[in-house]
């Protein structure tokens, strides 16, 4: 069967592939920062040696859209083309071409069924950065097969918070259950507090830091249980209008599995957004592992 390699959670900020590249006075002043402790959190999916990526991110309603709405996507195609015109322009992200691993797709929605997921797939679909960004930031070479899984933290009526963390046990078992001798890390990519488009979109820090420290504590303890506590679909209006993607956070922590510590966690205070980085290694930190981080 195939091995779960590594369990990674992270934030996708859209403008870290600018920053990064930028030099002379279009650089910004963190971006070194920035840079190096992306680089550190690279290390950890290099360190697992992984064959394939399952990349659970959002549609930021570029191709799904009210008329058609699924509340959970797998992607099963040969190839992925990534990265939309207002990406571009906006960002400054390139265009992409990821190769799909259709076998393990297949698996996913077959096993899916039979675990209670009905989950919806497309053989045509085009990715954007909640996937983009991370196979920039942790693979830019971007050689590696891809299965794309979408989830709606978007548009109402949303799933349960519950569901979001049930999805990440069962993406663990299906993983874990397909007839493969490779190596998979399952990727996936959220928000903390974050505000788009309101009053406070562009404060000093992210709009809600006791949010901020709380979510990074729960997800670096694999505290499920406190924080389905205090997480609801009503919550998470409150910490700013764009924070239930934080729910892609809690299904990382499912996959994870209950009360498992990260065995890498970082974080970044940006001017209108905390970054945050997680990794876990389900069958123990690889030989050359980076060491535990905690900022």
């Amino acid at each position: 069967m195939a091995e779960l390699a590594a369990v990674i959670a992270s934030t996708h900020h859209p403008f870290y592939y600018r920053a990064s590249t930028a030099t002379g006075a279009d650089r910004p002043p963190f971006a070194d920062e920035w840079v190096a402790k992306i680089e550190r959190f690279r290390e950890t999916l290099t360190a697992a040696e992984p064959d394939v990526l399952v990349m659970v991110g959002s549609d930021h309603f570029h191709q799904l859209w009210l008329d058609n709405m699924p509340q959970f996507l797998v992607g099963k195609a040969p190839f992925f083309d990534a990265n939309w015109h207002n990406e571009e322009r906006e960002f400054g992200l390139p265009r992409m071409t990821l190769r799909g691993e259709e076998d393990l797709a297949a698996h996913i929605l077959r096993d899916g069924l039979d675990r209670d997921f009905d989950l919806a797939f497309s053989n045509e679909l085009r990715i954007d950065h909640s996937i983009t960004c991370p196979i920039i930031t942790l693979r830019p070479e971007a050689d590696l097969p891809i299965v794309p899984v979408y989830t709606n933290i978007f548009a109402p009526p949303m799933p349960q918070p519950k569901r979001f963390v049930q999805l990440g046990r069962a993406l663990r078992e299906m993983v874990e259950s397909w007839e493969s001798d490779k190596r998979v890390a399952i990727i996936g990519t959220g928000h903390l507090s974050l505000e788009l488009g309101g009053p406070r979109q562009f404060g000093e820090h992210g709009p809600d830091p006791e949010f901020d420290r709380k979510a990074v504590e729960w997800i670096a303890s694999g505290d499920i249980e406190g924080c389905l506590a205090e997480v609801t679909l009503e919550s998470l209006h409150h910490p700013g209008n764009a924070t239930h993607g934080f729910m892609d956070f809690m299904l990382m922590m499912g996959a994870a599995g209950e009360g498992q510590k990260a065995d890498h966690v970082d974080t970044l205070d940006l001017f209108h957004t905390m970054e945050a980085y997680f990794t876990w290694y389900p069958n123990g930190v690889p030989s050359r592992g980076a060491a535990e981080v905690r900022s």
